[in-house]
């Protein structure tokens, strides 16, 4: 028998779920990422012709690209991807005279990593494309090395790639070397994305149409995450892409009591035939659905071959559930929508984890443990956006604004300052700061304070990574020790008033 309140309650939900195309309506957004120059893989060399779009590249997976799906592109030898594969094998444009978006601009559907007028007919540089990973994650990656620009303008060499992701359809550009030449058309240059009538487009800050250059700098456009959708990724222990699932785990991260999950929408719409919260998925990358007070979630579960390191930072992939519920999808330490396994910056902080993922003795079968902690607060330094201690997060030890903390060294001495507390703590601070402690960490329930000072703690609060209050603990003085259990799984960040000094330490609740 239908439940006539869940029926109406249902219909406002699946009518958009069933029947609401996204075509044209995908928000990218852009942001700035580690530089990060990936190797090619047994790559397939492309053409030395100017002005020249390739023949038709298929590829393995099926990509989105503002709401339409593709597997086939065309490569332009002035450094796009364009997926208008009519236009295979022709000339193509070289003049840009406007920025985008722009219904009159001569390219469209395109992913533009680094379009300017190139010309490699001369045959001393490369345009090559590589496919790597694993799938459901696999990479395209486009290489343009050394590549002429035209005419008077031909001892200037452009260096660059543009990644594009299986499943998650994020793009990277990462520009190696890019110089500026305005003795050809104005030296104009656009790195950016555009759809397929030029009336929405997206640029990074600076990389619009016009003269600029640029080295070891890279870029990132994203799609924000499905709204209603829950993606539970497991280890497949024998690559058949089946696992048994414990949806207890999906009704905790949704704070969904009372969540029942059916296999098909037609059941849930029913409600007939609710599944056990211990599930084995019938065939890989299985859909199932689930309903908590009128509204649907859809649930994919996907079992993955977890030998495979998906976003090459040395991490295994198994270590990146840190939560340890067997789900990978929701570790995500620095909040950006990429969980863990699939992030080459897991803490957010502009150094690549697999710059940061360094032991302390030797690798052993407890990695977070024997990852190298400069501050030794439990937090080893590839989840750590303060790596140094200092108050400072370490993106913001960037002092030269190249988007790479790693290079900054005010003192020169061969320490980056981003690993070197004193640049930013005097002697008084880093004495107070080591008379305060907090423990344990991670913690679960309870998150408590060792006050070794002679100071007051007159304030306590807790932030989110990304900055959002989401406790403040009354009655500080007389606090020693914080209630978690209530705090979602992640980093966070302890301000505190300490005699007339303000102090920030971190920790994890697991």
């Amino acid at each position: 028998m239908i439940n006539n309140y869940l029926t109406k309650k249902l219909f406002g939900v699946l009518l958009p779920l069933l029947f609401l195309s996204t075509k044209g309506n995908a928000q990218y957004t852009v942001s700035a990422i580690p530089h990060q120059a990936y190797t090619l893989i047994s790559p397939t060399p492309l053409f030395n012709v100017d002005d020249r779009n390739s023949p038709v590249i298929t590829l393995p997976f099926n990509f989105t690209f503002y709401g339409n799906t593709y597997n086939q592109l065309v490569v332009s030898s002035n450094g796009y991807i364009d997926f208008r594969t009519n236009l295979a094998n022709q000339n193509g444009p070289w003049q840009i005279t406007t920025p985008i978006p722009n219904a009159g601009f001569g390219i469209k559907n395109a992913i533009l990593a680094c379009y300017h007028d190139l010309n490699n007919s001369g045959g001393t540089g490369t345009i090559s494309y590589s496919i790597v990973g694993a799938a459901p994650y696999r990479k395209f990656i486009l290489m343009f090395i050394n590549q002429p620009q035209y005419g008077p303008c031909s001892t200037q060499k452009s260096t660059f790639q543009a990644v594009l992701y299986e499943t998650l359809n994020t793009i990277d550009v990462q520009i190696i070397s890019k110089p500026s030449c305005t003795a050809w058309n104005n030296g104009m240059a656009v790195t950016g994305i555009v759809n397929e009538t030029g009336t929405i487009a997206l640029t990074p800050p600076g990389r619009n149409s016009g003269s600029w250059s640029a080295t070891q700098e890279g870029w990132r456009f994203s799609l924000p995450s499905e709204v209603n959708t829950y993606k539970y990724t497991k280890c497949d222990a024998n690559s058949d892409g089946l696992e048994t699932f414990n949806l207890q785990v999906v009704k905790d991260d949704l704070a969904a009591p009372n969540m029942e999950f059916y296999e098909t929408l037609a059941d849930l719409y029913n409600q007939v035939s609710p599944i056990m919260l211990t599930y084995s998925n019938l065939y890989p990358d299985q859909t199932i659905y689930a309903e908590n007070n009128g509204q649907v979630t859809k649930v994919i579960l996907r079992a993955i071959n977890c030998n495979v390191d998906y976003d090459l930072d040395t991490v295994a992939t198994a270590s990146e559930d840190l939560n340890g519920d067997g789900n990978l999808e929701n570790d995500d330490t620095d909040g950006d929508g990429i969980p863990n396994f699939l992030d080459n910056d897991d803490d957010g902080d502009m150094v690549l984890t697999s710059f940061e993922y360094v032991f302390t003795s030797g690798r052993n079968s407890d990695a977070a443990n024997s990852a190298l902690d400069t501050d030794n607060d439990g937090i080893p330094n590839y989840l750590d956006n303060d790596d140094d201690g200092d108050g400072v997060l370490t993106i913001n030890e960037d002092y030269n604004r190249n988007n790479n903390p790693a290079d900054d060294d005010t003192n020169n001495n061969g320490l980056p300052d981003f690993l070197e507390r004193a640049v930013a703590l005097g002697v008084n601070e880093h004495a107070l700061n080591n008379l305060i402690s907090l423990y344990p960490n991670p913690a679960s329930n309870l998150l408590n304070i060792d006050n070794r000072t002679n100071e007051v703690i007159s304030n306590i609060a807790i932030y989110s990574i990304n900055g959002m209050l989401v406790k403040q603990v009354p009655n500080a003085a007389n606090v020693t020790s914080i209630p978690v259990s209530e705090l979602q799984t992640g980093m966070y960040f302890v301000k505190m008033e300490v005699g007339n000094q303000v102090m920030n330490y971190k920790f994890i609740k697991k």
